[in-house]
């Protein structure tokens, strides 16, 4: 009865793990799914004896099974029973396992075992290719991308046999001389390159004057003939003698610097000290001769500040009769 309950809200009302289609078939995605149909039957929510079979992340296959003995307790509603690896055996742990439950169940869980055999076997097979070929393989494109893959390939070809086609006639103008001695527009390298076709052909010669490669060879055996100098050193034997004074020609020269610069660092210690005394006695004299005498401070008499008030009083006045 609550089984039906269930069914009749998953149906009619709303389910979370309901994918409607356009086309009346509806799936579900809940994992413990058996066969991934929106069902009766195969609802792992309205039925509480329920099968199914499920990989772990490792290929370990697995048999779930719900009974409602185990109802009342939710952590341990599903019985995992682990299957074994061989298909035949897997197929007899099902039976033994899945007899009292309804056929549906039994056939829809060895079908799912199926299948996942299939693709275990088929993954194996490819991680074992890859290892043998040494490259991921690549999985089967859609028409449509491949034809347009096709058709950049094709393109990207032609442009190449035009620009190798451009090359080979520039270098034949180049060679006839159409373009004067030396262009200016023209590439080092297609220059040398028509250079060296030339010269291995026997048409011209190298001016050993102006050509750079030679002094660069002349650089390069000199830094060959020192590479190998410094090997003949380092594999000298370890009871190898060597006489030596105990000081270096390199040692004395240090020295003698040493002294020239301590002997110019006294003088120049010397120098400054006199400047500094010379621009102390400047000093001096400038601020003595700078200092003058202030004048005599003169206080105003008595008088003075009477006929100074009296002077105020006439200016106010003037400036209330003219107001």
């Amino acid at each position: 009865m609550a089984d039906e309950i269930v069914w009749q809200i998953i149906n009619q009302q709303f389910c979370a793990f309901k994918l409607k289609t356009t086309k009346g078939n509806n799936f579900c995605r809940n994992e413990y799914s058996v066969s991934g149909l929106c069902n009766r039957q195969s609802c792992p929510l309205a039925n509480s004896r329920y099968a199914t079979v499920r990989t772990s992340p490792k290929g370990t296959v697995y048999l779930y099974i719900k009974t409602i003995e185990r109802s009342h307790m939710p952590a341990k509603w599903w019985e995992k029973i682990k299957l074994s690896g061989n298909y035949q055996q897997a197929l007899q742990q099902i039976e033994e396992r899945l007899q009292y439950f309804p056929k549906f169940l039994l056939h829809k869980c060895k079908q799912r075992l199926t299948r996942l055999v299939q693709v275990a076997t088929r993954m194996r097979k490819i991680a074992a290719e890859e290892a043998r070929l040494g490259e991921k393989l690549v999985p089967k494109m859609a028409p449509k991308i491949k034809h347009r893959e096709e058709a950049r390939e094709r393109k990207a070809l032609m442009a190449a046999k035009l620009e190798r086609t451009i090359e080979r006639e520039l270098l034949e103008r180049l060679r006839q001389g159409a373009y004067g001695d030396q262009p200016l527009n023209c590439n080092d390298h297609i220059w040398k390159k028509v250079l060296n076709a030339l010269e291995a052909e026997g048409e011209g010669s190298r001016d050993k004057d102006l050509d750079k490669g030679i002094e660069d060879e002349d650089e390069e055996a000199d830094s060959e003939a020192e590479l190998e100098h410094e090997r003949e050193e380092e594999e000298e034997e370890d009871g190898a003698v060597e006489y030596v004074s105990d000081f270096d020609e390199s040692d004395d020269e240090e020295l003698a610097d040493l002294e020239d610069w301590l002997g110019s660092e006294e003088d120049d210690d010397e120098d400054e000290e006199e400047e500094d005394s010379d621009e102390e006695e400047a000093k001096k004299t400038t601020k003595t001769g700078d200092k003058r005498k202030r004048g005599r401070a003169v206080k105003p008499t008595a008088r003075k500040k009477k006929e100074m008030e009296v002077e105020r009083e006439e200016t106010s006045r003037s400036k209330l009769l003219a107001f």
